[in-house]
């Protein structure tokens, strides 16, 4: 599920208000804080041979890799699969050097395929990520790895076992500069001691498709069905609750959830709206609100600490400081802007190299790289790890922490219950 695609965006923001002496001033004087914090970026020129590569499942998910992967230089789709013909007929124009096949082992049969995008449901994830690393393929599972524990422990020991491929799950904010960026204001102890964590995605859409068929039809809604689903907390909730396994560098020790369907009864089996509470180490929790029934507010993640807050909204997140906390020097730069009742320091990714094109950061949309978004930085980082043979910022571990937890969210809001995570679940022994 594309994490970008649905967050609502703050109005008009900025970051630095300063003019080009300012600017020179940063450069020279950025404490040692400001510029740790600046997120690590690809540069645009790859190092290393091009990747070719596949997309099996070439639904609405299928079709945004695509989108991503036509603009990342060195990448080459050579393949596409769908069981569905129209969705390879759809999918030609995107990939027009791709040949098409309506089953994905005649993909992974090619050698002129290096990397597997998989975008398929869920519950289908792990024959293919299993035979795609059993052949050698490097392979970009989309999130959640499964929709059974069982099937995520799976593909994860699949992974594991398979070292020289590189394996990388579709949490795209791992690889997202903005993220990366708060994340080192969050370790270097500016926000303090986590207290608390919110996190939402509000967007009124029913999910329900329409096709010529039943049978296409049934198809097409599997996430709207119990025995193919993650619910809510698995399709779109899961990255959120993997920012803050990240962010809190553990996996939560339990979670209790509640779950229905206030507004479609059109027989779907999974809740159309869900509230989470996740419990971290130390009494830290983290509340998670989700509904396809309203829109307000749109989504977002907040995590608070003794000395501050940050705010993550779409390609934006702000600084909110409380007053007792140390002031840093790089501070006296910051452009301090309103947010709905609050006052916040505007962190923007890459802020000085912005500055040193003459630009302010965050300000009338500017940025280093215009148009670029976490699907994109997500796929363009699958591709360096290939070329560079190194490990994925989510691999298997990280990927299958998410999916745990998301699924135990998941089947928390359909029992009422409050589940206790084993920690053999998150293990790959």
């Amino acid at each position: 599920m594309t994490a970008n695609s649905d967050r609502e965006r703050v109005g008009r923001r900025g970051f630095l208000a300063t003019s080009a002496s300012s600017a020179a001033m940063i450069l020279a004087t950025h404490s040692a804080v400001e510029v740790a914090a600046q997120a690590q970026k690809p540069t645009d020129a790859p190092t290393g041979p091009p990747v070719n590569c596949a997309v099996i499942g070439l639904g609405k998910q299928g079709r945004d890799l695509l989108a991503a992967l036509s603009r990342v230089p060195g990448v080459t789709v050579t393949g596409i699969c769908d069981t569905y013909q129209p969705f390879l007929n759809r999918s030609k124009d995107a990939a027009p050097k791709a040949t098409p096949a309506s089953d994905y082992r005649q993909v992974l049969e090619r050698k002129d395929v290096s990397g597997i995008f998989i975008a398929t449901p869920t519950d289908r994830h792990r024959d293919i990520a299993v035979a795609a690393l059993q052949a050698g393929k490097h392979v970009y599972c989309e999130a959640p790895l499964a929709h059974t524990v069982e099937d995520a422990r799976g593909i994860a020991l699949a992974a594991k076992t398979a070292p020289k491929q590189v394996f990388q799950v579709g949490q795209q904010f791992r690889s997202n500069p903005q993220h990366n960026h708060v994340w080192k204001f969050v370790r270097g102890a500016v926000v303090g001691r986590p207290a608390c964590a919110r996190a939402q995605w509000h967007k009124k859409v029913s999910w329900r498709a329409t096709a010529p068929t039943p049978d296409r039809e049934r198809e097409m809604n599997w996430r709207l069905r119990r025995e193919t689903s993650p619910g809510l907390p698995g399709e779109v909730g899961i990255h959120s609750i993997d920012t803050m396994n990240w962010f809190l560098r553990s996996a939560p020790v339990s979670v209790a959830a509640f779950g229905g369907n206030v507004l479609y009864q059109d027989g779907r089996t999974v809740p159309d709206t869900v509230q989470c509470v996740f419990e971290y180490p130390g009494g830290v929790r983290f509340m998670q609100d989700i509904t396809l029934a309203n829109s307000f507010d749109g989504s977002y993640e907040l995590l608070m600490g003794d000395m501050g807050a940050v705010l993550l909204r779409g390609e934006r997140a702000w600084l909110f400081k409380e007053a007792d906390a140390p002031l840093e020097g790089w501070e006296v730069y910051a452009r301090r802007e309103p947010v709905g009742d609050e006052t916040g320091i505007a962190l923007v990714a890459d802020a000085t190299k912005i500055l040193a094109l003459g630009k302010v950061p965050g300000k009338d949309g500017s940025t280093l790289d215009p148009g670029k978004d976490a699907l994109y930085y997500s796929v363009e980082a699958f591709a360096n790890c290939i070329r560079q043979n190194k490990p994925a910022a989510c691999g298997p571990m990280e990927g299958l922490q998410a999916a745990v937890t998301a699924l135990k969210a998941h089947e928390a809001s359909l029992t009422g219950a409050k589940i206790v995570f084993d920690k053999k679940w998150f293990e790959l022994a």
